[in-house]
């Protein structure tokens, strides 16, 4: 364990935690929402620090991250917990459940992506926000020693910590699962603005890529993405680029698996305001390679996570030298 940061004491051994927007008050020997901060004799800590319950080295893709070291393979960890309670989660078995921990200390983590040739450090499996402590020291850690380091998050946390770590994010997935604050509401229990601010924030100051989950019934008419791909291009900007995920039942919801033809209707819709519009966990001839976003050449095919970079020149495409928001 560790002491967690950005929390306040308050009276009779309660404390304030002040990581994410739920601003839990805690009382003696309990948890916040993320069921892994915990007051122990007026102090918070962090129950989560140095241990995880996932450790592999996936493609970048896998994220989903399609613009940054395309190609790529990088040393993936994670923990148990969330600050969310998605109705859907399709990692629940780590983020909603007790599961197993086993110890990995920072500089170790660090020397296990040195040694597997890895680009850097994803953070990833469950959230890694409530993770902050360790995140933030492996991050500086990896940096020191030439690696990147990924966030795959929902981005629900505060202004200040994501101000102390954004310096040391190379690159990020933040999920948008909807566009409607009902939504959030009722099916992830809690608020939408927070994820905004910060999609906006991270988008100035590290390469931010979008995933959207869609769910029959929820969250997948035309005018919602309509309303979410224009607020990407205006607010994130139009190079950012846009996954669109099926849903398959898992967790508590039992809503039916998303068919192909919505995720082929949001395509059309999203591909009118935003340059890169992929779709994911599905087969579908639309949304797998980059194209130049100026000539229309294919820049990366994928089949699966089979990738192949065709029409780079650098990060520039090589037949007009366009940018296209790739990191190489």
């Amino acid at each position: 364990m560790k002491e967690a940061a950005f929390y306040e004491k308050q009276g009779e051994r309660r404390v304030q935690c002040r990581l994410c927007p739920h601003n839990c008050v805690i009382a003696e020997g309990r948890t916040g929402r993320c069921r892994v901060r915990r007051n122990r004799g007026g102090v918070l800590y962090s129950e989560i620090y140095e241990q995880v319950t996932s450790v592999a080295m996936d493609p970048i893709e896998k994220k989903p991250i399609y613009h940054f070291h395309p190609g790529a393979s990088i040393l993936s960890l994670g923990t148990r917990g969330c600050n969310f309670a998605c109705e859907f989660c399709q990692n629940w078995q780590i983020s909603q459940a007790e599961a197993p921990l086993s110890p990995l200390a920072s500089k170790a983590a660090v020397e296990v992506a040195r040694r597997e040739a890895s680009i850097g450090i994803s953070y990833t499996y469950n959230e890694p926000l409530i993770w902050f402590e360790y995140v933030l020291e492996t991050a500086k850690l990896a940096r020191e020693a030439g690696l990147v380091n990924v966030l795959v998050t929902n981005g629900y946390i505060n202004p200040e910590p994501l101000e102390e770590l954004l310096p040391y994010v190379d690159a990020m997935n933040m999920d948008i699962k909807a566009i409607r604050p009902d939504f959030y509401k009722r099916l992830c229990h809690g608020t939408l603005e927070p994820v905004l601010a910060n999609a906006r924030a991270a988008a100035r100051r590290t390469h931010l890529e979008v995933t959207n989950l869609v769910i029959p019934g929820e969250n997948d008419t035309d005018a919602e993405f309509e309303e979410l791909g224009r607020w990407c291009a205006a607010e994130l900007g139009p190079q950012v680029p846009m996954h669109l995920s099926a849903y398959f039942p898992r967790h508590k919801l039992k809503a039916p698996p998303t068919p192909v033809e919505t995720l082929e209707r949001a395509f059309a819709i999203m591909a009118k305001h935003l340059r890169y519009v992929y779709l994911g966990n599905c087969y579908s001839e639309l949304g797998a390679n980059t194209v130049c976003h100026q000539c229309g050449a294919t820049l990366i095919t994928r089949r699966g996570y089979s990738v192949r970079v065709v029409g780079l020149k650098g990060a520039l495409c090589a037949s007009c030298g366009a940018e296209n928001a790739i990191v190489a």
